[in-house]
């Protein structure tokens, strides 16, 4: 089953969550742009977490960002 997506965001520290899923010790990290932490399945390598650091400094100097990764968005089911 697919997992939905979350969004949690740390005012105090400034960093948007993004999540397929709780982060968990095994999963690997990697810094895939300046303030963007990606981590990873440990076998399958994909992207479970998102972190983007200086998120509402991102969108005081732009209205957007993009983040360096391609998606397949869909509903998720019940």
């Amino acid at each position: 089953m697919d997992k939905k997506l979350s969004f949690e965001y740390d005012r105090v520290g400034d960093i948007l969550y993004i999540n397929k899923c709780s982060p968990y010790p095994e999963q690997e990290s990697e810094e895939i742009e300046f303030g963007v932490i990606a981590r990873f399945h440990p076998q399958t390598e994909e992207i479970e977490n998102l972190e983007v650091l200086f998120f509402s400094k991102r969108l005081l100097e732009k209205n957007w960002f993009e983040l360096p990764i391609t998606a397949n968005l869909r509903l998720a089911t019940a």
